[in-house]
């Protein structure tokens, strides 16, 4: 696997790491208990990370290095893409030949890579995009910056050279198809999955809370991922202010909890959502705190009342999956990926806009409705357990099965 740029082994929720980084660990650790042996290539951020990371039996992580350690914005990786590939190349020089059987790629500077590399070894290429520039640029946040050309030009390339490509939704796939011409017959379609030992119901709410140090009566909110303009923290702590506008006896009790680091362009300002918070008067509501180990995030889920999801875009949405699997609703906004994590009126709801009244007025239908919020938990829970990440390993053990043979096929064939 190649995870240019971020470790697997990086704590979600601050910097580059999210979603992708939780997708990649997972799956290699479910392939490699299928018997695979997994190796992921990711680039070295620090003098303290040694080349190889054994991550339990079967996953191997390796840190190539490829340009400075530290102070490299993800925006100038592409630069380093030769040093990262020369790094992939000298690796795999140490194997015997045909060494390895597929390359998977995630993110497009990934796929760059990993093009290269497949090309080299002559291996399929399996690519993961994730997040797609064209789609992000249809949806940008108020101020957000959008995707550069050369990375919209590199997207196509890996979609073209691709042996298969592994879409989270069948509205990815689609996007995939009219935004970048996909061969419909290389898409596949493998939703991601959830730790479901780690995320589960817990009836203990108050246990929790009295771990996270919450009143016990309170109606809290949760957000849980990286904060920059495209999550859209922002947003729900502009509907806060609007729900305490319209309802302010919810004050003392309401608590809103925001968990996640400065990223991509929030880096520029990464004060900012405190700024935010203090300038509406909410500093006694809202708790800004860092990113947390996934035992204690999944103590932060089951003490919500709620999770709100308002980003821009998301190509599936571990988080709202997260969220159900513990047997908390979800309120998401009505993009991309979340159409599917979340059934609407089911799971949770789905908000059509990014109008701060808007997401006031449902988050605050649902937390006057405790009977429909527990309706809503125990069928999320349920309906979250169809998403473990073992399914997610074994339809891409199939996809990797068929590129492989295809490609077997292919170099059967006379040259022409």
């Amino acid at each position: 696997m190649v995870s240019v740029h971020t470790s697997p082994l990086a704590q979600p929720g601050t910097g580059d790491a999210g979603g992708m980084n939780v997708y990649v660990v997972e799956l290699a650790r479910q392939l490699a208990r299928r018997g695979v042996e997994v190796e992921v290539f990711t680039r070295r951020t620090s003098s303290d990370q040694p080349p190889v990371v054994e991550d339990g039996d079967g996953v191997r992580v390796r840190h190539v290095a490829a340009g400075p350690y530290e102070g490299l914005a993800k925006e100038d990786l592409p630069g380093q893409l030769c040093a990262f590939t020369a790094g992939m190349l000298h690796a795999e020089a140490r194997h015997a030949e045909r060494h390895y059987d597929v390359v998977h790629s995630h993110y497009w500077l990934s796929g760059q890579v990993g093009w290269l590399t497949a090309d080299r070894w002559d291996v399929p290429l399996v690519h993961s995009m994730h997040t797609m520039a064209k789609v992000k640029n249809a949806a940008l946040a108020d101020g957000d910056t959008p995707e550069p050309a050369g990375r919209v030009i590199g997207e196509q390339q890996v979609v073209d050279a691709a042996d298969r490509l592994v879409a989270n939704t069948a509205a990815e796939r689609q996007e995939l198809l009219d935004l970048y011409g996909a061969d419909p017959a290389k898409v596949v379609v493998v939703p991601p999955g959830v730790d479901l030992a780690t995320f589960r119901p817990d009836p203990g709410r108050a246990a929790s809370r009295r771990r996270l140090g919450l009143p016990a009566d309170a109606e809290v909110l949760l957000f849980v991922g990286r904060i920059q303009p495209l999550k859209a923290p922002d947003l729900l702590v502009r509907a806060t202010a609007e729900l305490l506008r319209e309802q302010p006896w919810r004050r003392d009790r309401l608590r809103v909890v925001v968990l996640g680091g400065p990223s991509g362009s929030g880096t520029a300002h990464p004060e900012s959502l405190a700024d935010l918070v203090t300038a509406l008067g909410l500093d006694d509501v809202v708790r800004l705190s860092p990113p947390t180990p996934r035992a204690e995030l999944a103590d932060h889920y089951r003490a919500a009342d709620l999770v709100a999801v308002p980003s821009y875009n998301e190509s599936f949405g571990l988080v709202a999956l997260e969220a159900q699997a513990c047997g908390t609703p979800v309120v998401a906004a009505s993009v991309g990926g979340l159409r599917t994590a979340v059934e609407t009126g089911t799971t949770g709801l789905l908000v059509p806009d990014h109008d701060p009244r808007t997401w006031a007025r449902a988050l605050a239908d649902l937390l006057d409705d405790p009977a429909r919020r527990a309706t809503m938990g125990v069928r999320a829970a349920r309906r979250a357990q169809g998403f473990g990440w073992g399914a997610t390993a074994e339809a891409t053990l199939e996809v990797y099965s068929r590129a492989v043979a295809d490609r077997a096929r292919e170099d059967a064939l006379p040259p022409r």
